[in-house]
């Protein structure tokens, strides 16, 4: 058994213990290839007394065997590649122990190819330790590496300046370096608990304070860690139990998965996303060797186990469960902070896999909002993302999706995309700016049956002189909507058509008057809007509809909702041409931040794909737009 294993079972078996139970975090060491992680960690196993038995004496007869120099970092290499080609190529996961608890470190490699096994480490990792090489200072790896840490969520972070020897031990020296990486660590929402001058060689500052620096009055590598907090315990959050697998086993079904966050008991009432089904624990089954072990009444996070429900409900693997009064988000679309990877650039408009916990989907890149230089955090736009680069991209998928944002639900709020048959990149999710389209997809009405008209679509028709149908007119605010919409319906009226216009403040003065503008409530806004204009069409009548209506997956839904009878017009304009017109003055407004989640500036907007008519306001005149419209209604709803 290799040290690291040994090192694994010794850990287990004290954490199985619950007399000699003690606290456990996860540190992942990060830094730029050659400043001295695996020599600092070495020396701080060998220092606080973790190593086993015989192993630094083992070491060093190997060095004299092969006639090298001993290095501290040998203690570290747990694979003969790694001593072989002196860099570290994966992670390395070890336990080591203070007199305050105990410890996993995780090793992460330096070297900018290997920096997906860096990212791995880090996302199971409570904190961080950065080392930066004091003859060379901070690097461009440093920055990145500073920048991966605030995208993965760590915010515990301490820096070591190593090799402090190599420079004589300057405070100034130290002190410039100490600014330069608070600043930029500050810039990103890193505020680095510790700044330490140590030199891992020497083994000053590590676990002992040091005579060499004595201007440094801070606390040593350890005594630092050992501040450091664990995080939450996923068992007090929410419940996020994905489902594996689904076994028919003699005469249950047998739902079994790990339980990622969270807790349950026999009688709980789940739900299924983004299925919505619901049941509830009849029984948790587990895989036992002991003996007459009863079946256990509660699950909680880490374990795998299996369910049966108190009724048969078809799930899949992939599927999300979670208590009723906390689910997660369900969405097409969201926001996401990305690494990418692969060998292949990212490209805009391509579509990849996503993998969320147990669910497989396909998914395509709708847009690259940036691309993030980690060295000085400035944007630039791409219709691509180059391998090792991070960007601020929006997913959509071609189903519905369960998650979770990143900062509230962290298990749940990651994701890798797998380009081919390789992980190609992993990222994290926001939903700035989109809606959790959960509410708009359930339906909690019971025990209703349709009631069928006793006039058909076809005699309304022919008594109204034309069909009915939805006019559903979206683009930016400015763009025009409201008035072709006006100017259209009057001439649709003097034609003898039977015609309304629903505008956007008008439905908010009165059927909508208590929604916000947040992005759930501005979905909500259009989901009624998109089932009245139906009704109109329904009716026989033409309902024109001036909506923002700035998400796809809204429209698309106020599109089933009218069948048929529904046409998109895409009234065009840009977002520079908009402002300039800026009738109500909201542009100006959004810019002095006075109107938050503002669609074109501080909110997206996604414009139709296969709309069936586009009219494009920036170089078109009005007259001759509104002619365009009546030439396309007299077409499309002639008897």
């Amino acid at each position: 058994m290799s040290e690291a294993s040994e090192a694994k079972v010794r850990l287990a078996a004290v954490n199985t213990n619950p007399a000699s139970y003690r606290d456990l975090l996860r540190i992942v060491i990060v830094g730029h290839v050659d400043h001295g992680k695996s020599t600092l960690v070495g020396r701080m196993f060998h220092d606080t007394g973790s190593l086993p038995d015989g192993k630094y004496e083992s070491i060093k007869a190997m060095c004299e065997r092969r006639g090298v120099p001993f290095e501290w970092a040998f203690l570290m290499d747990a694979l003969q590649a790694e001593r072989d080609q002196g860099i570290t190529i994966d992670t390395s996961q070890i336990w080591f122990k203070t007199d305050a608890r105990d410890y996993t470190i995780i090793d992460a490699p330096g070297h900018k190819e290997f920096l997906k096994n860096m990212i791995t480490g880090a996302a199971q990792s409570d904190a961080a330790l950065l080392i930066i090489d004091a003859a060379e200072g901070v690097r461009e790896q440093s920055r990145r590496h500073g920048y991966l840490l605030h995208l993965l969520g760590i915010r515990q972070v301490a820096v070591a300046v190593n090799k402090m020897d190599l420079i004589n031990y300057e405070k100034d020296q130290f002190d410039l370096i100490e600014q330069e990486y608070r600043d930029y660590l500050t810039s990103i929402g890193v505020t680095p608990t510790f700044v330490i001058p140590v030199s891992a060689r020497q083994g000053d500052n590590i676990v002992n304070q040091t005579g060499a620096m004595p201007w440094y009055k801070g606390p040593t590598v350890v005594k630092a860690l050992d501040s450091f907090m664990p995080s939450a315990s996923p068992v007090d959050r929410p419940l996020r139990f994905p489902v594996q697998d689904v076994y028919k086993f003699d005469h249950r079904r047998i739902i079994a998965g790990r339980v990622e966050e969270g807790r349950f008991s026999i009688g709980d009432e789940l739900v299924f996303s983004p299925s919505n089904k619901t049941a509830r624990v009849k029984s948790i089954e587990y895989w036992s060797t002991v003996p007459g072990k009863k079946a256990p009444t509660e699950a909680v996070a880490g374990e795998s186990v299996g369910i049966t429900l108190d009724e048969q409900i078809f799930v899949e693997r992939g599927e999300l469960i979670s208590h009723v009064d906390h689910p997660p988000i369900e969405t097409d679309v969201f926001r996401a902070r990305i690494f990418w990877l692969g060998h292949e650039p990212l490209v805009k408009g391509k579509s990849y896999r996503i993998k969320l916990g147990t669910l497989e989907a396909p998914v395509t890149v709708q847009s690259i909002e940036s691309i993030v230089d980690t060295s000085d955090l400035s944007n630039s736009s791409s219709h691509q993302v180059e391998r090792n680069q991070v960007a601020e991209i929006v997913i959509r998928a071609r189903r519905m999706l369960a998650l979770d944002e990143f900062t509230k639900a962290p298990k749940s709020g990651r994701f890798v995309l797998i380009d081919k048959y390789d992980i190609a990149g992993g990222g994290i999710i926001s939903m700035e700016g989109y809606a959790d389209q959960r509410d708009l997809i359930t339906s909690r009405s019971t025990n209703i049956t349709r009631v069928e008209h006793g006039i058909t679509n076809e005699a309304r028709a022919f008594r109204n002189g034309h069909k009915g149908g939805v006019l559903w007119f979206t683009g930016l605010s400015g763009a025009g909507k409201s008035t072709l919409a006006v100017a259209l319906e009057k001439k649709l009226f003097e034609k003898g058509y039977n015609v309304f216009v629903l505008d956007g403040d008008n439905v908010r003065h009165g059927l909508n008057a208590n929604l916000s503008f947040s992005p759930e409530d501005r979905a909500e806004n259009i989901r009624r809007v998109g089932e009245v204009s139906a009704l109109f069409a329904r009716a026989g009548m033409i309902a024109i509809t001036s909506f923002i209506s700035p998400y796809r997956s809204d429209r698309d839904r106020a599109r089933a909702a009218a069948e048929a009878d529904f046409h998109e017009i895409y009234v065009k304009a840009d977002v520079a041409t908009c402002e300039a017109r800026d009738p109500k003055g909201l542009y100006k407004k959004a810019r002095a931040g006075e109107i938050k989640d503002f669609t074109g500036i501080s909110a997206p907007y996604e414009e139709p794909e296969n709309a069936e008519l586009t009219v494009d306001t920036a170089s078109t005149p009005i007259e001759e737009a509104v002619e365009k419209l009546v030439n396309y209604v007299e077409m499309k709803f002639k008897v």
